[in-house]
């Protein structure tokens, strides 16, 4: 996993978010599909990365796409390492309902449909 090119990805998204005033923007959408590019191409060291390097604000980052993460790579391995990272960023995933996404990361593994999808 290039860790320069993720946080990169994460820059621009933030940045474009601040540029279309919270609107969703076709630019965020290349972001996001950026950083699934990124944490996809090698599940092993994406993982050592959530273990040792991801901070808050990369781990809410990674919030808005490992489900789409999760069908991507099908790696049951990489949700659960993201799901123990809810423990260490208690407070962000309270704030930004850390457990609801992770489940329907879960769900997307298993191939169960969400709530929301019904």
């Amino acid at each position: 996993m290039n860790i320069k090119d993720f946080r990169a990805a994460i820059e621009r998204r933030e940045y474009v978010e601040s540029i279309s005033c919270g609107e969703w923007a076709d630019g965020i959408e290349e972001c996001c599909k950026k950083e699934i590019e990124i944490l996809s191409e090698d599940i092993p060291s994406t993982i050592e990365f959530l273990q040792n390097e991801c901070s808050a604000d990369e781990f809410v980052w990674i919030s808005e796409i490992i489900e789409d993460l999760a069908a991507k790579t099908r790696s049951s391995e990489l949700v659960q390492c993201y799901k123990s990272l809810m423990s260490k960023y208690s407070e962000e995933s309270k704030t930004f309902y850390i457990r609801d996404i992770v489940e329907s990361a879960e769900a997307e593994l298993s191939g169960e449909s969400t709530d929301e999808e019904n």
